[in-house]
């Protein structure tokens, strides 16, 4: 696992209203600090990727659908330097995963249907000076192929 990168299985408690799931709270150790909270979707096939932030820890939830979020390493002077995470989350796996700053991410949506996650982040998006450094999906340095790997 990529140095900093936190996972926290979520629990579901159903009951004959419905169900709930908690995502992060303050007294949780993965908590670092309030931000903002948003929702990004993704259509079946489609890949957002890659980005990072230098000040911004992401706190994803998947909660709608399934994406494969992965992530790289590109750190300067990390343990984990040029490691690639995949991490399989939504309907079938309920996770929120912690993604530090400085670390690449994307994501694809791999549902039949939309997928959405919802980001618990640790800062406010400035809009006229935002914390997002990006690189193209497909044509980069990132030993990755975005592809479904089928077997």
């Amino acid at each position: 696992m990529i140095d900093g990168v936190k996972v926290k299985k979520l629990r579901m408690f159903p009951d004959e209203r419905g169900r709930l799931m908690e995502i992060i709270r303050a007294d949780d150790p993965e908590f670092v600090k309030f931000g903002q909270v948003y929702v990004t979707a993704a259509y079946p096939g489609v890949t957002k990727a890659w980005h990072y932030h230098k000040l911004q820890y992401d706190n994803f939830c998947c909660i709608k659908g399934m994406m494969k979020v992965v992530l790289y390493d590109s750190r300067e002077g990390s343990a984990t330097k040029g490691e690639v995470n995949e991490f399989f989350m939504g309907d079938h796996n309920h996770m929120m995963l912690q993604i530090p700053p400085m670390v690449y991410h994307g994501f694809k949506c791999i549902s039949e249907t939309e997928a959405l996650i919802i980001n618990c982040c640790t800062e406010m998006y400035d809009y006229k000076n935002p914390d997002e450094y990006r690189l193209d999906p497909h044509d980069n340095d990132i030993p990755y192929d975005w592809s479904r790997k089928d077997g």
